[in-house]
């Protein structure tokens, strides 16, 4: 029975991985799950976008019913939300594009890439409704 223990190998517990409360959250991840994200925002607002389309094509009493949502103070929210969701994420894909070159890997480059996805989107989805804004005379 001695020998049967002693010639077992003994077991080493290793630690467990990491848990997401034991990282500091860096920059390049957050970008990460942003990227998804806005990928499932696109998703149901393109839904959205959609059924404004088939509203559309029903007739004008009923386009006139989806549009007045669509232009209602919580529709417009919708639809900034749903812009910069579209930038962001177009942004984040080029970054994703220059990584399939093989360039932009070092901690810097990727650091810097995330923060001008961040204020690129953002800078992006401000000319855009300043634009349609400006265009409609609401500024």
């Amino acid at each position: 029975m001695a020998e049967a223990a002693a010639g077992q190998k003994r077991v080493v517990e290793r630690p467990l991985s990491p848990h997401l409360q034991i990282y500091r959250p860096l920059i390049n991840m957050t970008m990460s799950i942003m990227h998804r994200i806005t990928g499932m925002v696109l998703y149901f607002g393109t839904l959205l976008l959609a059924w404004w389309l088939i509203a559309a094509a029903i007739g004008p009493s009923y386009f006139k019913f989806v549009n007045g949502l669509a232009t209602s103070p919580i529709g417009l929210l919708i639809l900034l939300g749903y812009s910069w969701a579209l930038i962001h994420h177009m942004v984040g894909g080029l970054r994703h594009l220059l990584w399939d070159t093989g360039r932009g890997f070092s901690l810097g480059a990727i650091n810097l890439m995330s923060w001008l996805t961040i204020v690129g989107s953002l800078a992006i989805t401000a000319a855009l409704w300043a634009g349609i804004l400006f265009s409609r005379g609401l500024i």
